[in-house]
């Protein structure tokens, strides 16, 4: 499937970004299709998360264009880019601890709700029952992901496995069609990196996303991406599908070395 055969829903068209004299990332350009599952990966210090951050809205583009939807999103705020319908998850956890596992996820419903703030305040029923839809809403996701008996936990107190699938869950709550997995099976054991897997390809089709994810843990990546992207010191080195990736000469030199 190609940008030309294919809806594309992300476009990004030489985004650079620098910080000072560090150039972070350098013209790079991808497209990812409707629907497509799509691997980011490289070396530390790759360019990885600064990518995740231009694509999200933490970094303008020094230079480029960001279009998601058919429309620029290059520069916008992070919550206007969430609601145009991208989430994303963060390589440090970045959970509500000190709240429930329900009210994480109701947040993120929130900015869809169909009451104001003025219903809210006045406690009229419009309040009620929005709120009631809402906590139906999150306990229907809590329990695709296993969690409804936490649901009253704090998520502070969870373990870091089910801390990652509270931090999915909640990204999915926004209801996006791009979601955005930053190194979602890091510290998880092998068994819960084959769960995470399975979970990754089931969610993909049971909520019609498209998904990009970076992710260091190659059997996961090679797992479940259609397609790959390979950063190195903030450039495009490769793209292809799981196999012509892992044969790629500039690839293996970029992890393992030239004599390699």
């Amino acid at each position: 499937m190609t940008a030309s055969t294919a809806e594309v829903l992300l476009d990004v068209q030489q985004a650079s970004r620098s910080f000072g004299g560090l150039k972070a990332l350098s013209e790079v350009s991808l497209h990812i299709n409707r629907g497509e599952l799509i691997g980011l990966i490289g070396p530390n210090g790759a360019g990885k998360t600064t990518l995740f951050n231009l694509l999200t809205g933490v970094y303008p583009p020094s230079s480029g264009s960001i279009i998601l939807n058919n429309e620029s999103v290059g520069g916008m705020k992070p919550f206007r880019i969430n609601r145009k319908g991208a989430a994303r998850t963060f390589q440090n956890i970045r959970l509500f601890t000190a709240m429930t596992v329900l009210d994480n996820v109701k947040i993120a419903f929130h900015q869809h709700a169909k009451h104001s703030m003025f219903t809210s305040m006045l406690r009229l029923p419009k309040h009620f029952s929005g709120e009631g839809e809402i906590t139906q809403k999150a306990m229907d996701i809590l329990k695709i992901f296993n969690l409804a008996d936490q649901f009253d936990e704090l998520a502070g107190n969870m373990s870091y496995g089910n801390q990652r699938r509270l931090e999915i869950a909640r990204a999915l709550a926004a209801g996006p069609k791009l979601l955005l997995l930053d190194e979602p099976a890091a510290g998880m054991n092998p068994n819960e990196t084959r769960d995470l897997m399975n979970l990754i390809a089931w969610i993909r089709e049971e909520f019609d996303l498209t998904i990009l994810l970076i992710e260091h843990d190659m059997s996961l990546v090679m797992g479940v991406c259609d397609r790959i992207y390979v950063l190195d010191r903030g450039m495009l080195i490769a793209d292809g599908s799981p196999l012509e990736i892992r044969n790629n000469p500039k690839v293996i030199e970029a992890y393992l070395g030239q004599e390699a």
